[in-house]
């Protein structure tokens, strides 16, 4: 039993890691020297190696995958709180039901943001030399395994 929750705990930390480093890091679009996120527009001059950087536009699209990847951050978070607070006061047989649902909450907001972004971002970057970079794609890998550790929380009992 110990080593279950220990890797449920593993899990949960991975996606939450995914998550911030999704959120937080300039790769979301990438091509040309030019790197993209949800916060801010990067691009590298070809004459020299300085980094100039100006913020991200305030379509109300970018805004809500901004919100939605901040609310699958807080999910996530609160998540992981409750399921150690869960995991002291439930009693023996009880289901993990609140935990379960603010991880699938999380991996909810994070897939709607992903395909927000996915479906809006050619009007914002009509240049087709771009590619997704590395946070987008972590963004998508967090989506199933917030699923997967909220369904696991649901299912899991306390035992003694």
């Amino acid at each position: 039993m110990l080593l279950l929750l220990l890797g449920i705990i593993v899990l949960h930390v991975a996606v939450l890691v995914l998550l911030f480093v999704s959120t937080i890091v300039s790769q979301w679009m990438v091509g040309n020297g030019h790197a993209t996120d949800l916060w801010q527009n990067c691009s590298t001059s070809s004459s020299s190696n300085v980094q100039h950087c100006f913020t991200s536009s305030a379509n109300e699209w970018l805004q809500s995958v901004q919100a939605t990847m901040i609310l699958s951050i807080i999910f996530s978070v609160l998540s992981l709180f409750l399921f150690f607070c869960q995991l002291f006061t439930l009693t023996k047989g009880g289901r993990f039901y609140i935990t379960g649902v603010f991880q699938i909450l999380a991996g909810l907001c994070v897939m709607s943001a992903a395909s927000i972004y996915t479906v809006r971002h050619p009007e914002w970057h009509p240049n087709s030399e771009n590619s997704y970079g590395f946070a987008y794609i972590l963004a998508w890998v967090a989506f199933p395994l917030a699923l997967l550790s909220g369904v696991i929380y649901v299912i899991l009992r306390k035992r003694e």
